[in-house]
C-alpha cells in the first residue's frame, strides 16, 4: 500500500480562532522560556561560579513542576479550566517581570533569583494539566492530533532558536534584556488565553465552580489499558534511554570536547523533531495511534543505541536526528490518545499524571544514564539504555492488546465515563 506523505496539517489554525490564539500565545511563551533558561544559567554562574549553583536551578524548576503539577490536576477537574490558565499565566508574567526587575537592580542574591524561577515554574505547572485539555475541547476529533503536532513543532522550534537568540541578546544588552524578552512573550501568552471560551469540567455550575471532583481520577489510569500502556511506554523510553546527560562524556571521548560538536548533538535532536513535525500530516491522519506510539518509542531506543555505537560524527548526528523525530511522533500520538481516552471530568488529573511523567521521566533518565556511565562508559550506558527501552516497549506492546489496536475517534463524541466503559476499550 502506498503511503502518501503529507506536510504539517494546519487545519486547526484555520478552523478554530480560539485554538489559533492559544497556539500563538503558547509558541511565544515557549520561545521566551528558552531565552530565560539561558539567562538564568548565565546569571547564576556569574553569581556563584559553581556547578552546585547551576545545579540548584534544576531543583528550583523541577520540584515545583512535580508538586504543583499534581495539584493542578485536581484544580482543573473542579473549576473552569480557562480561569485556571488565565490566573497561572498571569502568575508567570509576574515572575518574568520580577526576573527582569532584579536584573536591572543588579541583584547579587542567588536565592532571590531562584525563588523567582521557582515561582514561574510553579505557576506553569499549576496550569499545565488544564492547558493540556484545551485542544480536545477546541478542535474536532479528527484535528486534535494535528493541533498537538503544531504545538510540538513550535516547542521544537523554540528549543532550536531560543538559546541562540538568548546568546545574541545577552551578549549585546545583558541578561535584563533577555528577561524583558521573556516577559513580552508571556504577555502574548496571556492575551492568547483571554479570549478563550469557558471550559468548565463536567459537573461544574454556570459560574465555573464545580462540585468535588469525582472519585477515581487517579485510578482511571490503571483501570484503562490504553492509558497505562501509553504512559508506561513513554516512561520506559525516557527513564531507560534519555541521552542528554551523556552528551558531554561522548563529546569528550570521541570529539576532544569540542563545544561546537556538543551544540550539534542538541541541534540534531531538535532538527529531527522539527522535521517530523513538519511532515506530521501523515501521522496525525493515521487512526492507529497506539501502534504508532509503540513503534516510535521503539525507534527512539534503537536510534540512541545506534548513537552509542556510532564513531564518526555524521552517523552519530543522524542517529540523534532519528531519535528526535521518533520522540516527536511518540509525544503527539500519546498526547492525543490520553486526551481522547479520558472522560472530561477526569482529564485534569490524568493530564497531571502525564505531565509529571513527562517532567520526571527525562530527569530521572538522565540521572540513571549518568550513574551507569560513571561505572562503565557513556557508549555502554547509551547502548544498554536504548536496547532496554526498546525491549520494555516490546513487552508493553505484547501485553497490551488494547493499546496495539487502539483507533483514534473519527467523530466528535466524548469518551464515556469509567463506570460505563472500564471493562471495554475503544480498540477496533
Amino acid at each position: 500500500m502506498r503511503v502518501r506523505v503529507r506536510f504539517l496539517d494546519t487545519r486547526p489554525l484555520r478552523s478554530s480562532r480560539p485554538f489559533r490564539d492559544l497556539w500563538i500565545g503558547t509558541s511565544a511563551s515557549q520561545l521566551g522560556g528558552q531565552i530565560a533558561t539561558v539567562a538564568v544559567l548565565a546569571q547564576v554562574w556569574d553569581l556563584t561560579g559553581s556547578p552546585v549553583g547551576t545545579g540548584a536551578i534544576g531543583l528550583a524548576t523541577g520540584l515545583p513542576m512535580v508538586l504543583f503539577g499534581l495539584l493542578g490536576g485536581t484544580l482543573a477537574d473542579a473549576v473552569d479550566r480557562r480561569a485556571v490558565v488565565r490566573a497561572t499565566t498571569t502568575g508567570q508574567l509576574l515572575a518574568a517581570a520580577g526576573l527582569c526587575a532584579q536584573a536591572l537592580m543588579d541583584n547579587r542574591n542567588v536565592l532571590l533569583l531562584l525563588a523567582l524561577v521557582a515561582m514561574g515554574s510553579a505557576c506553569g505547572a499549576l496550569g499545565a494539566p488544564a492547558r493540556r485539555t484545551f485542544p480536545v475541547r477546541l478542535l474536532p476529533a479528527d484535528q486534535v492530533a494535528a493541533g498537538l503536532a503544531l504545538t510540538n513543532v513550535s516547542f521544537q522550534a523554540a528549543m532550536l532558536a531560543g538559546p541562540a537568540l538568548a546568546g545574541l541578546i545577552i551578549a549585546r544588552w545583558g541578561v535584563s534584556a533577555a528577561y524583558a524578552a521573556q516577559a513580552v512573550a508571556v504577555a502574548v501568552a496571556v492575551l492568547g488565553v483571554v479570549r478563550l471560551p469557558a471550559m468548565r469540567p463536567e459537573g461544574a455550575d454556570a459560574a465555573g465552580v464545580g462540585r468535588r471532583p469525582e472519585r477515581g481520577g487517579w485510578r482511571i489510569v490503571l483501570r484503562r489499558p490504553t492509558l497505562w500502556g501509553s504512559m508506561a511506554t513513554d516512561l520506559s523510553a525516557t527513564l531507560l534511554a534519555m541521552p542528554i546527560a551523556l552528551f558531554p562524556l561522548v563529546n569528550e571521548a570521541r570529539f576532544d570536547g569540542n563545544p561546537q560538536t556538543l551544540g550539534l548533538f542538541l541541534s540534531a535532536v531538535a532538527v529531527g523533531g522539527i522535521t517530523a513535525g513538519l511532515l506530521s500530516g501523515t501521522v496525525t491522519r493515521w487512526r492507529r495511534g497506539g501502534l504508532v506510539q509503540l513503534v516510535a518509542a521503539g525507534v527512539w531506543g534503537l536510534a540512541l543505541a545506534g548513537f552509542g555505537l556510532a564513531g564518526p560524527l555524521w552517523p552519530a548526528l543522524g542517529c540523534l536526528a532519528v531519535a528526535g523525530a521518533a520522540d516527536t511522533v511518540s509525544v503527539v500520538t500519546r498526547s492525543a490518545l490520553v486526551q481522547w481516552e479520558t472522560p472530561d471530568a477526569y482529564r485534569g488529573r490524568v493530564s497531571s499524571v502525564e505531565h509529571v511523567i513527562g517532567v520526571a521521566g527525562p530527569e530521572l533518565g538522565n540521572f540513571r544514564g549518568g550513574l551507569l556511565a560513571s561505572a562503565t562508559s557513556a557508549p555502554f550506558s547509551l547502548v544498554v539504555g536504548g536496547l532496554s527501552a526498546t525491549l520494555v516497549v516490546a513487552v508493553v506492546a505484547a501485553a497490551n492488546a488494547s493499546l496495539r489496536a487502539y483507533r483514534t475517534p473519527s467523530g466528535a463524541a466524548e469518551p464515556s465515563a469509567p463506570g460505563a466503559a472500564d471493562a471495554a476499550t475503544t480498540a477496533g
